[in-house]
């Protein structure tokens, strides 16, 4: 039986929002991902002690907001940079974030809630229903994935079932090895009703073990790649009297022996913007010394602004641009932002008006030798769509990234986690220079090679890896798993009905 079903509604609501914040421990940094698990199976029965479909909505949005706070508590910092023109937002975002985001999961607690239909059945249709709108969540309105459940795997060996399913199939498995085998222990039926989930379970684990074993090994190439870290705090990074120094420690660490192949500056890591910026352009050149160089930097383009990479070649010359094309909504802009100006409310990261203008889209960099770069900046390697958009099939993945907006508590590592899905998902190594770290060579299994810590200064001198062959979820994309979660979903709703 289910011992939830005698409990106060407002006890339930409680434990529910307690649930999804220690379910959030299972992403980066803690990484407790049998949290993360427990949470999920200790919902159901208070999703299943719900007397009607509305209060199992509103389990789901406690659950799914205690679930986001505790992740999303990052939020705040971007808002501390700027205290005077930002801080009292601070609470204000991550409430709404939060709450907002649990709006994508309550409407699945709403409607697998089904009395007529048994424990079990109703833990597999919470799951896929779950599953489902984990996918409007990461498309829906430009997309917010970050926080994912399949994040919580990433350094096990079952975050390797992203080459195969991609982050939405692997968070899918998490829910139908979790959520049914919930329903089940409370179910009256007792033993006999753990059967199938447990089955479910089982396999997930069997499956997720079985794969990573005979994921291929990795080889290195004979390329080596720095990258550079100068550590520039936000509310320093811009001011006239440190910027010159951030500057200097870049160029000196550019410098440095022995040369590699390749150095990589972080996201808008140029003092300048790039119309006006040959005097450091040329400083670059003269430090790199014939290396090539890929850097962030900010450019105007008549009233548009955009937040930028290029690549200068040996000789100094900037030989490839990429504007970044998907944009932090509230970060980078704001939407109405005119009009929003005028009661004060800028993006964070904006100047004026509308902030930062979004480049054509996904595309590649040509990096000489090491061969075609898929450029990411910052927030785009959040989304494995951005990945998916590539207009062929690059050699290795770059990110460059300026988390010192996200702090020093969880969000650059769970920024630097979803940077490893990426790598698994494609079978591409990625390199990831980040302006307060964290830096980091990511090999095509999504491990983390050569790093720089959190809030140091430097560079690392890393061996690239060499790509793998594509991976099925290169190939395929998120569709096929959208296609079987919608047909079955449409099949248990029709079996519902006919129930």
């Amino acid at each position: 039986m289910n011992p939830a079903t005698g409990w106060p509604f407002w006890l339930r609501l409680a434990l529910a929002a307690l649930l999804g914040a220690v379910g959030a421990y299972g992403l980066a940094p803690f990484g407790y991902w049998g949290a993360t698990l427990i949470a999920l199976v200790l919902i159901a029965p208070l999703f299943l002690a719900s007397e009607t479909r509305a209060r199992a909505a509103w389990i789901g949005w406690f659950f799914a907001t205690g679930y986001f706070a505790h992740a999303l508590n990052w939020i705040i910092e971007p808002f501390q940079v700027d205290a005077d023109r930002h801080a009292w937002m601070a609470p204000f975002a991550l409430v709404f974030m939060a709450g907002g985001l649990a709006l994508f999961w309550a409407p699945a607690f709403w409607i697998s809630r089904r009395p007529a239909f048994s424990a079990v059945r109703q833990g597999v249709l919470l799951a896929v229903a779950l599953s489902i709108t984990e996918f409007a969540r990461g498309y829906v309105l430009t997309g917010f994935p970050w926080a994912g459940v399949s994040q919580v795997w990433v350094n096990t060996p079952v975050a390797q079932l992203l080459s195969l399913i991609g982050p939405y199939g692997l968070a899918a498995l998490t829910f139908a090895a979790t959520l049914p085998l919930g329903a089940a222990l409370s179910a009256p039926k007792g033993s006999r009703a753990v059967v199938f989930p447990l089955a479910l379970s089982v396999g997930f684990a069997v499956l997720a073990l079985g794969y990573a074993s005979i994921r291929p090994a990795v080889v290195e190439t004979e390329n080596a790649v720095r990258l550079v870290q100068p550590n520039a705090p936000q509310h320093q990074k811009w001011d006239p009297d440190y910027a010159p120094l951030f500057f200097a420690r870049q160029i000196e660490f550019t410098a440095a022996e022995p040369r590699p192949d390749l150095i990589v500056w972080p996201e808008t890591s140029v003092p300048a913007w790039l119309a006006t910026a040959q005097p450091y352009l040329s400083a670059i050149a003269h430090a790199a010394d014939g290396t090539p160089v890929f850097l962030g930097i900010q450019r105007g383009d008549g009233p548009r602004i955009y937040n930028s990479m290029i690549y200068l070649d040996e000789n100094g010359r900037q030989a490839g641009l990429y504007d970044k094309h998907h944009l932090a909504p509230f970060g980078e802009y704001v939407p109405f932002g005119d009009l929003m100006a005028r009661f004060g409310i800028f993006g964070l990261a904006a100047t004026a008006g509308n902030g930062f203008s979004a480049g054509p889209g996904a595309a590649l960099m040509d990096a000489g030798k090491l061969g075609k770069a898929l450029p990411l900046i910052c927030y785009e390697a959040v989304f494995t769509q951005d990945v998916l958009a590539a207009p062929d099939r690059a050699d290795f993945l770059l990110q460059i990234t300026n988390d010192a907006w996200f702090g020093t508590r969880s969000g650059p590592y769970q920024h630097l986690a979803q940077a490893q899905m990426r790598a698994i998902e494609q079978g591409l190594p990625m390199m990831r220079s980040a302006n307060t770290g964290v830096s980091a060579m990511i090999d095509p299994l999504g491990r983390v090679t050569h790093s720089l810590a959190l809030g140091q200064a430097g560079y690392v001198d890393a061996t690239l890896p060499q790509p793998l062959k594509p991976t099925i979820y290169a190939r395929m994309g998120d569709f096929p798993v959208f296609l079987m979660l919608s047909a079955l979903f449409l099949l248990l709703v029709r079996n519902v009905r006919k129930d």
